[in-house]
């Protein structure tokens, strides 16, 4: 990753860099060009003009005055002058350094020589095979003669090259600036791409170095180190911080749940143990004949007891296993909660009876129709109703209530007993949890609770505690039709 944005950024940044060092150079060399063209165009088309006033007055156009007037040009435009007869032969040739001086036996090529003579005009970079020591712009045209001719339609007046013109400029200061400015472009890419690679270099480290010390703790938390978190960048306010806040989130999810998972271990465990230990500790005592004759049927009812909690606690786990492999689902089918409630109480009539408790039942006489699956919260009320049965104080009195208010059912189940400490209220609900373990009477194994909180959870509903003075009352909710 940190490979990967380091090139495409500085890839990204030297096409920038290339891009546009060719629209510049492009530009200036274009500008240079159509600026040479305009001044050499206009002093040719000058000296083409002077020479054609200097032949209309009857003058010699290799005169001193016209080849001073040459050099001048020559001097004062910093270009080079050919004067030329029509064949393409060099007649003087004035520069700024020597002025006007005969040609010699220098000759212009005869492909410029016809496009002067046909077209009228020839400009372009080049050294006139030679003629130039460096490569120059060359503007030429001819220089012609008004003569009066006969025609057909009468006498007209006719233009009659005697002559070519060539001004050329020396091209190569263009060129040198055009090397140093690459020079300085390219020395100032240099330093452009490399204060972006130092740039980059720390700003794609700053991005990886988190990523890759998640990755370390992700692992360590994988072997087993549960309290592995990232603790360094929670204060970047940014999306490092988010990922490492949802890592910490979830870590912590996760040791949650492996803690709870080794604690319903445990508890399982233990809670197994019990009944079996009594169990094979009274069936050996039997067996080898410890326990006398007399007392078998004493140790025999223990070990039939031991083993209904035992199949009871073994009920409860699948029933409990079963409730949290399903899906959750929304209410299903509309049913009379206040006939259900009554039902339940009328199963338990006869542990009311073996506890004399007086029954009080303030239910709404209108129908009570809540949405709901009926066989699940009937376990519900069984379990809150028996569990209030269990921890009622004999001959006390156990009340069932039910009011609505913002499209809810609040269901409450009321008893008279012992006060639940505070401490213990926030994990009544907990799995194997028993308020009161020292009451061996109460041979519950701790988990009607937790089903009755994971089937409410199932369908979005809440249920609450509250214990003092003497009456605890649980209350749980559910959705009004």
């Amino acid at each position: 990753m940190y490979r990967r944005q380091l090139i495409s950024t500085l890839s990204l940044i030297s096409l920038c860099l290339v891009l546009l060092g060719a629209g510049f150079f492009s530009l200036y060399y274009q500008y240079h060009l159509n600026e040479m063209k305009k001044l050499i165009g206009q002093d040719v088309n000058y000296i083409s003009k002077y020479a054609s006033l200097v032949l209309q007055n009857e003058e010699d156009v290799v005169s001193d005055d016209f080849l001073r007037y040459l050099g001048s040009v020559a001097l004062i435009s910093n270009t080079t002058v050919l004067l030329c007869n029509t064949d393409g032969s060099v007649l003087f040739t004035a520069t700024p350094d020597d002025g006007a001086t005969l040609g010699g036996s220098k000759q212009v090529p005869s492909s410029a020589v016809e496009e002067i003579l046909n077209r009228r005009n020839f400009s372009g970079l080049t050294t006139l095979n030679g003629l130039f020591a460096t490569s120059s712009y060359v503007t030429g045209v001819p220089i012609v003669s008004y003569r009066l001719t006969l025609t057909p339609q009468g006498p007209t007046q006719a233009e009659v090259p005697i002559g070519i013109i060539f001004v050329a400029t020396d091209a190569t200061y263009v060129r040198d600036f055009l090397i140093s400015a690459l020079q300085m472009f390219l020395l100032t890419s240099l330093a452009v791409l490399f204060i972006s690679f130092i740039i980059c270099s720390i700003t794609a480290q700053h991005t990886v170095q988190p990523l890759q010390e998640m990755a370390s703790t992700v692992y360590r938390f994988a072997r087993g180190d549960l309290d592995a978190r990232v603790t360094e960048y929670k204060h970047r306010k940014d999306e490092i911080s988010e990922l490492a806040t949802a890592f910490n989130a979830m870590a912590e999810s996760l040791a949650q749940s492996e803690l709870k998972r080794s604690e319903f271990i445990a508890n399982v465990s233990h809670e197994l143990k019990t009944p079996m230990t009594t169990i094979a500790g009274f069936a050996e005592g039997i067996l080898d004949g410890t326990i006398p004759p007399a007392r078998e049927r004493e140790s025999l009812e223990v070990i039939s007891s031991e083993t209904r909690r035992l199949s009871r606690l073994i009920r409860r786990m699948l029933e409990l296993s079963r409730l949290q492999s399903q899906e959750r689902v929304a209410a299903q089918v509309q049913f009379d909660a206040g006939e259900l409630l009554l039902r339940v109480l009328v199963s338990l009539e006869a542990k009311i009876m073996e506890k004399d408790l007086e029954v009080v039942t303030n239910l709404p006489e209108k129908d009570t129709m809540v949405w709901g699956e009926p066989d699940a919260i009937t376990q519900v009320c069984y379990n809150l109703i028996d569990n209030a049965i269990k921890f009622s104080k004999q001959g006390g009195v156990l009340t069932l209530s039910m009011r609505f208010h913002g499209g809810k059912a609040y269901v409450s189940i009321k008893n008279q007993g012992e006060t639940i400490p505070p401490e213990q209220l926030s994990i009544i609900f907990d799995r194997f949890h028993k308020a009161d373990r020292s009451r061996t009477e109460k041979d519950g194994v701790g988990l009607g609770l937790y089903i009755v909180k994971t089937i409410l959870n199932t369908y979005n509903e809440q249920i609450s505690v509250t214990s003092e003075d003497g009456e605890t009352e649980f209350t749980f909710t559910l959705s009004e039709v």
